[in-house]
């Protein structure tokens, strides 16, 4: 037990008291009841249950490792239709019928990809846990009852659930016992899509130069199989063709449990086109496919994307900015205590009010998988519509990278063992190298300097080298407006869980970037990570260097912070003493909505994902002679001699 016990105070971050807490009562537990409890501990921790912020992942509350097959006589699970994607379609509804004759409130119906989940034995990633019965966790799970509400009484009941197409079969299981010791007691037949293998789920993304379009997408295709292309080309003219590489990753590329055990799902392919030499603002269509190796060709649907502008243009230009959304059901599957219920509200804001956005940055906790692969599938049908049709950029938060050992900043496990793998290989961002996450990005008027925090920016680091680079080399006069953007908070935070630890920020945050900020003038610094909103006042060194207002005139004074992490995961507190520098907050969901109007005119808002209703904005209006002025800690002592 001694040994059982050091392994968890090894996995244990220096934030989780409760976790050292845990495994020290363990040590009072019998070996058998100590290894279920270590367990579920881990798996809780590594779904991020007990980090701040909140992000837990509902499949995590399911103990598949301790399930048994225990038929129940009379029992049975039907799916109907079984043959999907017969008019083209990448998602279908299921209707799912089922019966006990000994029901509980506790039933439940789990809907595994591929169909024969129980047909194999997992190997144990810990010596502690022994391998499970059940090979991999469910994609998705609903509770018997949910829509048939004499379930207890009758046995009987149905379900309408949505399937997306992701490369396999699907099947669907009635347990019994709950979510803890689930008894597998029927299970159906197989339903699939007509071809699973499909290309599906293209998400855009700008180039490494500004005329320059990347296409990713999935698929079940290798390139033994078929040749990846996308057809393009300017609306209503000729199409041409341009080739795509290829990716994919392993199980033994993820750096521990879930993402090694249960949680592990085949990620398919990955394919990544470049459409290079657009033309400024010009609409493009293009079309995904494969050409097999027998002459057919497998077409996915059609899209069309605006060009970005050229840099420094002068036309109106519109970017979205929000963090830590992850997904959601439309089925209401997967919700476990009310897992990230805004996620869908703010996807479905974004796709109503998308002929007036340009791109959409997402700074972090994109999925919050934390180790369940399938859920990068589910976000990717889920924003397929806005990644589509405009650049979908993405940045490394906690949930995607997080893992002792693995060289991020921060030893815990809330990436679920994904230690930023499936971030790095499902979305493309243009880095030098994807390994590391941050970039830079210039769009019209705006240069974007995109930071990671889960790895090191402390000054003499190379990560703050770039930062320095990114905000020191932008030309003014053609992009007046310069944002900084990062998952945790390196500026300012009244959320409670900063303020229990006796700060407003992460442990050297501002005071190792905040004199970067000042002295190149960074009009806007985001972060998520905080799950809600706050604006601050133009704030340098604690201090508020102009009042906060909606309306700011005239030469910089110091950089506004603004927490932007209500995407759609469960909402963080704050404390109930506001700082002075707290201009503005709001704990619900919501999005930032940055519009350059031209050289001189920036309006910012922040909407309600429920609604779309404003809540809050300011506007910057700014000569280029005003960006020149000096302010304080900004400009260079100057002289009289001549």
């Amino acid at each position: 037990m001694a040994s059982l016990y050091s392994t968890m105070v090894v996995v244990c971050s220096k934030r989780e008291e409760f976790c050292l807490e845990q495994a020290s009562m363990m040590q009072s537990l019998p070996r058998t009841a100590a290894a279920v409890a270590v367990y579920a501990l881990v798996a809780l921790i590594a779904a991020g249950a007990v980090a701040a912020g909140g992000g837990e992942q509902p499949l995590s509350r399911i103990a598949i490792h301790r399930a048994i097959v225990e038929p129940q006589p009379g029992a049975f699970v039907d799916a109907s239709p079984a043959l999907l994607g017969l008019e083209g379609k990448d998602r279908e509804w299921v209707t799912v019928t089922y019966s006990n004759p000994k029901p509980s409130k506790d039933d439940w119906i789990g809907v595994f990809s591929p169909a024969n989940f129980n047909d194999s034995i997992c190997p144990s990633e810990n010596q502690w846990v022994e391998a499970p019965l059940l090979c991999t966790a469910p994609i998705k799970f609903q509770f018997a009852n949910y829509t048939s509400r004499n379930y207890e009484h009758t046995g009987k009941g149905s379900l309408r659930l949505q399937l997306i197409n992701q490369r396999e079969d699907f099947s669907f299981a009635l347990f019994s016992g709950g979510l803890l010791n689930p008894k597998l007691i029927a299970h159906s037949k197989s339903v699939t899509f007509i071809n699973p293998k499909a290309p599906v789920y293209p998400r855009l993304a700008q180039g490494k130069s500004w005329n320059e379009m990347t296409v990713t997408w999935t698929s079940g295709y290798s390139t033994n199989e078929a040749t990846p292309f996308v057809r393009w080309g300017a609306q209503g003219q000729i199409q041409i063709l341009s080739p795509a590489g290829t990716l994919t990753f392993s199980r033994n590329t993820m750096c521990g449990s879930p993402a090694r055990t249960v949680g592990w799902r085949d990620p398919g392919f990955i394919h990544t086109s470049f459409l290079r030499d657009l033309w400024p603002n010009f609409m493009y269509t293009y079309q995904i496919g494969h050409r097999l190796f027998n002459g057919a060709i497998v077409w996915g649907h059609q899209y069309s994307f605006k060009a970005p502008p050229y840099p420094g243009e002068d036309s109106l230009q519109r970017v979205v900015i929000f963090g830590d959304m992850g997904k959601a059901e439309v089925d209401g599957s997967n919700e476990f205590n009310d897992f990230e219920p805004g996620s869908l509200n703010t996807t479905n804001q974004l796709i109503k009010d998308l002929k007036n956005i340009d791109m959409v940055f997402h700074i972090g906790d994109i999925t919050y998988a934390n180790g369940y692969l399938s859920q990068w599938d589910q976000f990717t049908a889920q924003v397929e519509p806005i990644a589509s049709t405009v650049p979908y950029m993405v940045g490394s938060g906690n949930h995607e990278r997080d893992w002792p050992g693995s060289g991020s900043f921060y030893g815990n496990l809330d990436s679920g063992g994904e230690c930023g793998v499936p971030a790095q290989n499902m979305f493309y961002v243009p880095a030098e190298n994807r390994e590391q996450f941050w970039y830079s990005m210039d769009y019209g008027m705006f240069r974007f300097c995109i930071a990671n925090t889960e790895l090191d920016w402390r000054p003499g680091t190379e990560q703050y080298k770039f930062i320095k680079h990114c905000l020191s080399s932008v030309d003014r006069q053609k992009q007046p407006w310069l944002i900084f953007l990062a998952h945790r908070v390196l500026g300012y935070s009244s959320a409670t869980f900063y303020a229990d630890e006796g700060t407003t920020e992460e442990p050297m945050g501002r005071e190792s970037l905040q004199s970067l900020w000042q002295k190149y003038k960074v009009d806007i610094a985001m972060y998520g990570h905080v799950h809600g909103y706050e604006r601050t006042c133009p704030v340098y060194e604690n201090v508020c260097v102009a009042k906060g207002s909606d309306h700011y005139t005239g030469a910089f004074t110091a950089t506004t912070h603004v927490v932007v992490g209500g995407g759609g995961a469960s909402l963080a507190d704050y404390t109930a003493a506001r700082a002075r520098w707290s201009h503005a907050r709001d704990r619900d969901f919501g999005f930032a909505k940055l519009t350059a109007f031209n050289h001189t005119t920036l309006l910012f808002e922040y909407k309600k994902s429920r609604d779309g209703s404003v809540h809050d904005r300011f506007t910057v209006s700014r000569d280029y002679r005003d960006v020149l002025a000096c302010g304080v800690d900004n400009c260079p002592s100057t002289t009289l001699a001549s």
